[in-house]
């Protein structure tokens, strides 16, 4: 008979790989995990890795979300108590301006307008976790100030215009922040402004009523636009809810995507053991006989 001269390599090949399996599958079953090396498996181990990246993106933007949601709240609550504060202040000015009032009592009405702006400062100066929430990017100072050196007296801003947007992992930008002069400071609306010159109006001696009926129907005015300027927040608040309550809901799918991907099948995983330690042993048993003599002394 003609016998294979190179069949103690094949032979020694064979153990290898079948070592190499035993190996393999009995680091599958202790960790329960089916793809241990690129090698393994490359195209799950390359899903894998998407996954992994996906699952990290929905992690970033949640623990985001949940920062971000605290200081939009923080501002609605804020610009709420503006909206109170500022209708109280325009039913004090519809009062003051019927012409029935004494100097004494517009003096009076001034004193509680000029407490209301600075109840509205106060708000507008308001901050979250150390950061003022409408300053725009310039988060550090406090900014706005009140400047009485004039009459009727100035507000100054020193935040900026920038507004803040988080993207969500699908791509969607969500705004953030209302810069302070958006809010109080708006075209033709200025809050502040009409507040400063009311109290103005009520402190004058020389008191002009048509010049206090202008300013009422201007703080009426930047109420409005206070109250336009707080649905922005509203809906951020929603959108920000609703992307994070998505967000989660994909992180639970990417996770059970994962888990099927990578878990090992236990009892599939044990049987195939079984078989590759069987045929390890075989292997071992041959060569062992080999090396004890010829092969036509074992024929």
């Amino acid at each position: 008979m003609r016998v294979d001269p190179h069949y103690v390599t094949g032979l020694v090949a064979a153990l290898n790989t079948a070592q190499a399996s035993t190996q393999q599958l009995s680091s599958q079953l202790s960790s329960g995990v089916r793809v241990t090396s690129l090698s393994a498996d490359p195209l799950a181990a390359g899903e894998n890795v998407r996954l992994l990246n996906q699952m990290q993106q929905d992690d970033s933007f949640t623990q985001s979300a949940n920062l971000v949601t605290g200081q939009l709240q923080v501002a609605d609550s804020a610009l709420g108590q503006v909206v109170t504060q500022l209708t109280q202040a325009v039913s004090l000015a519809t009062s003051a301006n019927n012409g029935t009032m004494n100097a004494s009592n517009r003096q009076s009405i001034a004193n509680q307008i000029a407490g209301i702006r600075g109840e509205i400062l106060t708000l507008a100066n308001s901050s979250y976790q150390g950061q003022y929430i409408f300053a725009g990017t310039a988060t550090s100072a406090p900014p706005f100030t009140l400047d009485n050196s004039t009459t009727p007296a100035t507000i100054n801003y020193a935040g900026n215009q920038i507004v803040n947007y988080l993207q969500t992992p699908g791509g969607q930008k969500i705004q953030l922040n209302l810069p302070g002069t958006e809010i109080f400071d708006g075209p033709g609306a200025s809050v502040l402004a009409a507040l400063n010159s009311l109290v103005a109006d009520y402190s004058n001696p020389a008191f002009n009523v048509a010049a206090a009926i202008n300013d009422t129907q201007a703080l009426s005015t930047s109420l409005n636009f206070v109250s336009q300027q707080r649905v922005i927040l509203d809906n951020a608040t929603t959108q920000l809810t609703d992307s994070s309550n998505a967000v989660t809901a994909e992180r639970t799918q990417l996770t059970a995507a994962q888990t099927t991907l990578m878990q090992a099948d236990i009892p599939q995983i044990a049987t195939q053991l079984s078989l590759s330690e069987t045929q390890q042993t075989a292997l071992e048993a041959v060569i062992a006989r080999l090396g004890s003599g010829s092969l036509f002394d074992k024929m």
